[in-house]
């Protein structure tokens, strides 16, 4: 399981403090979040988006869609998501019947291999 709160901004980093966004996003570990993130989203089994999560989220939504990777998504009450929310597979309202889910699929990839 690849997890882009693993690889987060500021964190495992060895940095003391947090360094501000706009510093951090021109370093060599940004670049290497950035390709941890697109290299997940396009070559995992499966992505799941976990509403509301923003621009970077649905751009790797958009990644993972090109890529034909499984797309579910966990609704959340108020999401302002547009036409684009179609690239989504499956979308769940409740966190039980994604996991569910996330179960069956597992089963079944590894019943193929």
């Amino acid at each position: 399981m690849l997890s882009f709160v693993e690889n987060n901004h500021g964190e495992g980093h060895g940095f003391e403090k947090p360094v501000p966004f706009e510093e951090w996003v021109r370093t060599g570990d940004a670049m290497k979040s950035f390709i941890f993130d697109t290299d997940a989203a396009t070559q995992s089994d499966l992505v799941i988006y976990i509403g509301p999560s923003g621009t970077d989220a649905w751009a790797e939504v958009g990644a993972a869609w090109a890529s034909r990777v499984v797309i579910f998504g966990l609704w959340a009450k108020g999401e302002p998501a547009g036409l684009m929310r179609k690239m989504v597979s499956c979308w769940f309202f409740d966190h039980r019947e994604l996991l569910g889910q996330v179960e069956d699929l597992r089963q079944r990839l590894e019943s193929k291999s």
